[in-house]
């Protein structure tokens, strides 16, 4: 019976090979070569199970570019069976999702044997999404949890150095990832010097080593940028830097960190929280570094300008140096020029001062007119203000009042008597008129009642006695009103 075999798509009938040399006939049976064996045992399977249906989960999906699909399929419940697949062009191309690792399928095809390897596979004619997977869901809650947590924010991303000279790779010493770092470094920049924090980055102890190596590069700070990279694998190999503690280191990491984990369409929880991400640890080695060949071609640029400024200065000086070298070969003209200016500022300086006179005995002349106005007029009131003012000192002149028949009384010291209470009997006191004065003495004293009218006739008497005093004086005065100092 022959055996289909996928050629390309396709399939073609062999038959099995069997040794038929009597030499290779052992006592049970024939001797099988190995390419017979193979064939037998695929014709086997093909006739044993024929069209199969298989779901589990999907791991290493890559897709060649002759657009031929390879992965393996494993359980979901994370058992260590998987099966690896082949996937081919035209069957492919009938797909109505991308496949990416993690995603929960299910799978329609046939079993074969791949001859070049001996290996079982799975020819796939038809792929049907199932679910996403149990360690992709655990990916995306993981991602979920640390999102809210803070760890992804774009304000904690630090801007990288410009120009490092001590760089440290955290990666294992037996991957290609570390030679990809070291040759493009080497070919890039061959002055920055690497430090390599050696560590697991795969299985079981992977992300307690990866933490473990980036506290040790924060705890001897002697880069300035690291390095945590890795090569390209399934979901499962690169899991390690979905790891939370690996993600939280990172993230805590002093140093700024390029996470350049697997290939360009692997994206890991490290990638999210480091400061920069690359898409092979080969791009992360060439972000970190700028190429000498750049930074040669920018410095002789620089070079070049800096060249040219100079001798555009210097040429600048130059003439200006022949402008007053020529200026100093005539200093007659230069003397003229000067006196000239000179004479012009002395025109102007003397022409100033004139219209300077002209305006102040201008102002001079209107203030003089404007006094010459203003003086009579301010003569003539001040003169009737003083005329005023004596009038009203003339109306209080207390002789006046002594002229009209009032008489001043005071006592021999002096002090005015301006009550009759202040008066006693036989007290001597003196009345003052307008053309003398008399001594007088005091005989009585009569007070005045509250209406104001004397308490009695006496005080007639007493006006009679005050009247003969002036007459035995020979004053002729009358007697001073009641308001006034009277005898």
């Amino acid at each position: 019976m022959g055996r289909a075999v996928a050629i390309d798509g396709g399939f073609r009938q062999s038959a099995p090979a069997v040794a038929t040399d009597s030499r290779n006939r052992g006592v049970g049976g024939p001797v099988w070569t190995v390419g017979s064996l193979l064939l037998a045992v695929g014709d086997a399977l093909a006739a044993r199970f024929g069209a199969v249906a298989v779901q589990g989960e999907l791991s290493g999906y890559t897709r060649a570019s002759s657009g031929h699909c390879y992965f393996t399929l494993k359980d979901a419940n994370g058992a260590a069976a998987g099966i690896r697949c082949a996937m081919f062009r035209r069957s492919a191309g009938m797909l109505d999702f991308n496949p990416q690792d993690g995603q929960q399928v299910e799978l329609r095809g046939r079993l074969a044997v791949y001859e070049a390897r001996g290996e079982l596979q799975m020819v796939v004619e038809s792929m049907r999404r199932v679910g996403a997977g149990a360690l992709y869901e655990e990916f995306l809650r993981l991602k979920a949890r640390l999102e809210a947590a803070g760890l992804f924010a774009a304000e904690r991303k630090r801007v990288l150095p410009g120009h490092p000279n001590r760089l440290g790779v955290v990666t294992s010493l037996a991957g290609a990832a570390l030679h990809d770092v070291l040759t493009t470094l080497h070919r890039r920049a061959a002055h920055i010097e690497v430090i390599v924090y050696p560590t697991l980055v795969q299985g079981a102890e992977a992300p307690a080593a990866v933490a473990a190596a980036l506290a040790l590069a924060n705890r001897r700070a002697e880069v300035q940028v690291l390095l945590l990279c890795r090569g390209g694998g399934s979901l499962e190999d690169l899991w390690a830097f979905n790891d939370e503690r690996v993600v939280r280191a990172v993230a805590d990491s002093a140093l700024p960190v390029v996470c350049g984990v697997g290939h360009e369409t692997d994206v890991t929880l490290a990638d999210l929280a480091a400061d920069l991400r690359a898409p092979t640890p080969t791009a992360a080695a060439e972000l970190v570094s700028p190429a000498r060949d750049d930074l040669l071609s920018a410095l002789q640029t620089r070079q070049q300008r800096m060249a040219r400024r100079v001798h555009q200065r210097l040429d600048n000086h130059a003439q200006r140096l022949d402008q007053l070298a020529l200026r100093l070969q005539q200093p007659a003209r230069l003397l003229a020029v000067q006196a000239n200016r000179l004479q012009h500022l002395a025109q102007r300086q003397a022409q100033v001062l004139r219209q300077a006179l002209r305006q102040a005995q201008a102002r001079t002349d209107q203030l003089a007119a404007r006094l010459q106005r203003a003086l009579p007029a301010q003569w003539s009131r001040q003169h009737q203000a003083l005329e005023a003012r004596a009038a009203r000192l003339q109306a209080l002149d207390p002789r006046l009042v002594l002229t009209r028949g009032y008489a001043w009384v005071q006592t021999p010291d002096g002090k005015p008597v301006t009550s009759a209470g202040a008066l006693v009997a036989g007290q001597a006191v003196s009345a003052v008129w307008a053309d003398g004065q008399a001594e007088a003495l005091i005989t009585s004293v009569q007070p005045v009642l509250p209406t104001g009218m004397p308490a009695a006739l006496p005080v007639k008497k007493k006006q009679k006695r005050r009247a003969a005093a002036p007459k035995r004086s020979a004053s002729g005065a009358s007697a001073s009103p009641p308001d006034d100092p009277v005898v």
